[in-house]
């Protein structure tokens, strides 16, 4: 028996989630996304995506409301690709995939996600230990972990070497 292409005859919440985020690369582009990953060559290169995959995801997400296209350059025109509060509401999804994955595939700290206000680090629900709030997204610092390559290849992995709010623009340079 072939294995169907959606999840049409599941009554399930999951299953509605994996048809907007299941695909094989949507996680990373809504992960790139929350690191502050913008523009289409940035996410191209930081991924290692092919192209029409990337495009494909790219469209699916912003049709899904997950992302918002923004126009930041008429001439020639050039669009930026930035999570909404849809998207953003992902958080929690990403944070536990992460950690569940860092616990029981990995064992390597490649990232470490602190409350910008104060520097601790986050616990395993996005709360700050020392302030017992739960951190909102914008106000959370990725910082790289001790597992991380120090000397990566692309740009947008070398701007992540320094501490960043998420959702913020990565600024990566070519260089």
């Amino acid at each position: 028996m072939a294995l169907g292409k959606d999840y049409a005859t599941q009554e399930c919440s999951i299953a509605s989630a994996l048809e907007v985020i299941g695909e094989r690369w949507t996680l990373l582009v809504i992960r790139d996304a929350f690191y502050g990953v913008r523009r289409y060559n940035d996410f191209l290169v930081h991924l290692g995506i092919p192209r029409a995959v990337l495009a494909s995801r790219l469209q699916a997400l912003t049709a899904q409301g997950i992302l918002e296209k923004r126009r930041y350059q008429e001439s020639p025109p050039r669009d930026e690709y930035v999570l909404t509060d849809r998207g953003t509401a992902l958080w929690p999804t990403l944070r536990a995939l992460g950690l569940w994955g860092r616990e029981h595939l990995t064992g390597r700290r490649l990232r470490i996600f602190r409350h910008a206000a104060c520097g601790t680090e986050l616990g395993p629900y996005g709360e700050c230990p020392a302030c017992g709030t739960v951190v909102a997204v914008p106000d959370v610092e990725v910082v790289p972990g001790p597992d991380l390559s120090r000397d990566p290849a692309d740009p947008v992995s070398r701007a992540l070497l320094k501490p960043k709010r998420l959702l913020q623009p990565v600024e990566a340079d070519a260089a």
